[in-house]
């Protein structure tokens, strides 16, 4: 009986000790450890593979269709170039506008329209 009081008693006393011990001994250790860094994306929000250059990623912009996409295909078509989502709207809609086509050799062909009228850059 005495045997198992003493135990018990010690057994109190230890966890009762530990409890003191400072907490900030445990944020040290987390501090000292260097930042994880997330793991690189390998696609896009659209499904596309995404490119680096140098570890950093490349910027993709969205495709969107304007009012010369059609136009700017058809001049794209005529140079050899082909296949891919289309021709795309890269600046703002307004007067002038800048449309992108990616070929499916892995050209880009690019076409400035003033007005509708477009010519190849």
């Amino acid at each position: 009986m005495k045997r198992s009081l003493i135990l018990l008693l010690c057994g109190t006393s230890l966890l009762n000790a530990c409890s003191w011990l400072p907490a900030s001994l445990g944020k040290a250790r987390e501090e000292a450890a260097p930042p994880r860094k997330p793991a690189p994306r390998t696609t896009a929000d659209d499904g596309t593979p995404i490119s680096y250059n140098d570890g950093v990623e490349i910027q993709k912009v969205p495709f969107r269709a304007g009012v010369s996409s059609a136009t700017v295909e058809k001049l794209a078509a005529q140079q050899g170039c082909k296949g891919g989502w289309g021709a795309g709207l890269v600046s703002e809609p307004g007067p002038v506008e800048v449309y992108r086509m990616t070929c499916e050799n892995g050209k880009v062909f690019m076409a400035r329209c003033e007005l509708k009228q477009c010519k190849a850059m």
